[in-house]
């Protein structure tokens, strides 16, 4: 089985050049990461590729994913940042795909002015032009998923990821349950899938996280296992790589080795255009 990580962080360290935005240094765990140091905990798990999301903390700039996959072109592909609210960005989709290794866009909605901009108009912009792009979108929008399930019925042809299967970094235990409750309602547009990423920074059970087994498989029995991305979201998580690879490989039980083929890297390549074979 080739696993290929949904969503993986590599960051430079701020310069004077290019500045952090304010709070940018509170949410990230060190001063930087790099690919190499990605790749090393990667080759220790058995992951042969990864998705680079570039982290809000570092702002917009694309340029540290580009050099990766420059550096690193059977390993990564890039779901790049784009700000929504510059007029200068309108258009650009149309090329999108054309940087050599980026394949969508990644879009938060979930701090500061951008939590407002599904609501006050300044991304209704993007969704069309996406869709008659063909680039993908993956999209962290806590607490407006019904915001996203109005963008994938007006726009059918549009692919999107939710996150984290659409919960805040800060949802633990039992609050899981009515993000869920509102997650499974999205299934029903062909067009949405969901990054099963970062889960055990969700629950405080210890792996093998009993407490997380029964939700993956509400997630699953609704969106199938093709639309269901597992990812690791390495640098903010909470235990090991290969128990986060493992709890899906060894603990849910209700996979089959064709869901998990799926849902280990199958079904993101297919969803996002990740065409070229990666070697296992």
């Amino acid at each position: 089985m080739v696993i290929t990580d949904a969503q993986a962080h590599i960051w430079d360290a701020e310069t004077p050049e290019r500045p952090w935005p304010e709070g940018g240094h509170a949410r990230a765990r060190s001063a930087s990461y790099s690919a190499e140091e990605l790749i090393a905990e990667m080759n220790r798990a058995g992951i042969a590729a990864a998705v680079l999301v570039p982290p809000s903390f570092q702002g917009d700039s694309n340029e540290t994913y580009l050099r990766a996959y420059r550096q690193y072109p059977a390993r990564f592909r890039i779901m790049g940042r784009l700000n929504l609210a510059d007029p200068a960005n309108r258009g650009r989709l149309a090329q999108w795909r054309e940087q050599p290794g980026m394949l969508g866009v990644r879009l938060t909605f979930s701090r500061g002015e951008q939590a407002q901009w599904l609501d006050d108009g300044t991304a209704d912009w993007v969704w069309a032009e996406a869709e008659a792009s063909g680039v993908p979108a993956m999209v962290f929008a806590p607490d407006l998923l019904d915001r996203v399930g109005e963008i994938a019925r007006k726009h059918p042809g549009l692919k999107l990821v939710l996150d984290h299967l659409g919960m805040r970094t800060t949802v633990r235990d039992r609050d899981i349950d009515p993000v869920l409750d509102d997650l499974v309602q999205l299934a029903r547009y062909d067009n949405v899938a969901v990054k099963a990423s970062g889960l055990p920074s969700n629950v405080t059970d210890d792996y093998p996280h009993r407490s997380l087994q029964n939700r993956i498989r509400r997630v699953v029995e609704a969106f199938g296992p093709n639309r269901v991305f597992w990812g690791s979201d390495i640098t903010r998580l909470r235990g090991s790589y290969a128990q986060v690879r493992d709890l899906f490989l060894r603990e849910l039980p209700f996979l089959t080795e064709d869901d998990l083929g799926w849902i280990m890297g199958g079904g993101l390549r297919e969803w996002i255009g990740w065409s070229e074979p990666i070697e296992g």
